[in-house]
């Protein structure tokens, strides 16, 4: 990949950084499952994002004195033995000429080296409670930086996640072909699973599927732990057990999406496991579905990011009132959340490097509007457990639809319509 796509990145986030000020980026570290056998690294992201860089415990901080803007990156040392066993090192040379920063050390230099370059600093930014035993870092380097000098004012620390998260917000179209793939290996992988799956089949066993399917299209690893939900398992809105047998007569919703170059998809679709829907799942599911598409035009460039909430939850209550599940008056029943025992979570969140991704939802005092680069997930749902006081024929029902809505100038791009949603294509494709 062209590194100046980093650089070009770094150089608008320096843009962003006052006079008299620095931003401190932390990289991920080695994890240990046991012993000393690692986890493979998963670079943290906003570091990712700025760098391109993926070995473990670097740092770096951008400076504005005033005088000079510098990006400089601290590196593990170039280590022959360790790179026989580990892998190449790019060593401080490497990091300037092949990651083109403005300066490099080793990172065994860095608590002597960040007081001096806090040296005058009025402001230090940086992600506050991100990384454990960080903050005591920042303040210890600051706090060395003050004692430097006894006429020098102290530093103030201010949460740099907004700086950072709002910049990663807004997709480049670099970051939205890569999300376009990894959407797509999720959904032809969807689609392998749903035509292969069978009732002799059980939570664990499509999961593997699930897996098989990304790492045989290039997303090796699942952008989170996917969810395999049978049955009333649905019904728990964060299962990853994925252990359980599966009925022919019950619904499966699967949560699952690759990651793709460090970029993550996310869907969620639910399909009988007969490869029929009943009646009342089928009924529920029309719910669901009509909310999803309801939602999803409405991420719109303009709108509030409230719109498509708001759209769902009205949907989801006349669908159930409609269904006798509710009874009373429509809007009264919405303003009093009473869809709430059934639709409990937000209708979607940000999506990129992480799943979660970072980003403000407000601004200004009030909820962000769309804009064109943003991804956002759509992914309303109706979850009636067995301990709920409604009819016997609606227990056990757990229906979520999820899609990955890209905002254009003009509307938006569904990225993952690939996966049939309609019951008649799910039980055409299953049949």
């Amino acid at each position: 990949m062209d590194k100046k796509i980093y650089k070009n990145r770094r150089e608008s986030l320096i843009n962003h950084l006052p006079i008299n000020c620095a931003l401190i980026v932390p990289g991920a570290d080695l994890q240990y499952r046991n012993s000393d056998a690692a986890y493979n690294l998963r670079q943290e992201s906003s570091f990712y994002y700025f760098s391109g860089f993926c070995e473990p415990s670097s740092l770096m901080v951008f400076v504005n004195n005033g005088k000079t803007i510098d990006s400089i990156i601290f590196v593990p040392p170039k280590d022959k033995l360790k790179e026989i066993w580990d892998g190449y090192r790019a060593g401080p040379i490497g990091a300037v000429e092949d990651y083109l920063f403005d300066q490099a050390f080793e990172n065994n230099k860095i608590d002597e080296l960040i007081p001096e370059l806090l040296q005058g600093i009025e402001k230090v930014f940086y992600p506050i409670g991100k990384k454990e035993g960080f903050d005591q870092k920042v303040i210890d380097w600051t706090c060395a930086a003050n004692s430097k000098d006894r006429y020098m004012h102290s530093i103030d620390i201010i949460d740099g996640s907004s700086l950072v998260g709002n910049m990663r917000l807004i997709k480049d179209d670099h970051e939205i072909e890569i999300m376009k793939h990894a959407c797509n290996i999720s959904a032809e992988s969807y689609i392998e699973v749903m035509k292969a799956i069978t009732p002799e089949d059980n939570e664990q066993s499509v999961e593997a599927l699930f897996l098989y399917e990304f790492a045989k299209r290039g997303g090796r690893f699942p952008a989170y732990n996917p969810i395999i939900a049978g049955g009333e398992n649905a019904c728990v809105l964060h299962y990853i057990e994925n252990n359980q047998d599966l009925n022919s007569s019950d619904l499966l919703l699967v949560d699952a999406g690759c990651e793709f170059e460090m970029y993550a998809s996310d869907i969620t679709r639910t399909f009988p496991v007969g490869g029929k829907f009943s009646k009342e799942q089928l009924a529920i599911y029309n719910i669901v579905l009509k909310a999803n598409k309801a939602a999803s035009d409405a991420v719109k460039t303009g709108n509030s990011i409230m719109e498509p909430q708001l759209i769902s939850e009205k949907v989801i209550t006349e669908g159930l009132l409609e269904l006798g599940i509710l009874s009373g008056d429509l809007d009264s029943l919405h303003s009093e959340g009473a869809f709430k025992n059934f639709y409990m979570h937000k209708i979607g969140h940000w999506l990129g490097l992480d799943v979660h991704d970072v980003g403000d939802y407000m601004e200004d005092g009030e909820y962000m509007k769309f804009k064109p680069g943003m991804i956002t997930t759509i992914e309303p749902g109706i979850y009636i457990s067995s301990s709920m006081d409604v009819e016997e024929k609606w227990k056990g029902i757990g229906i979520r639809i999820e899609d990955d809505i890209l905002v254009t100038k003009s509307g938006n791009i569904n990225l993952t319509a690939k996966v049939p949603s309609d019951p008649s294509e799910i039980e055409a494709l299953m049949a």
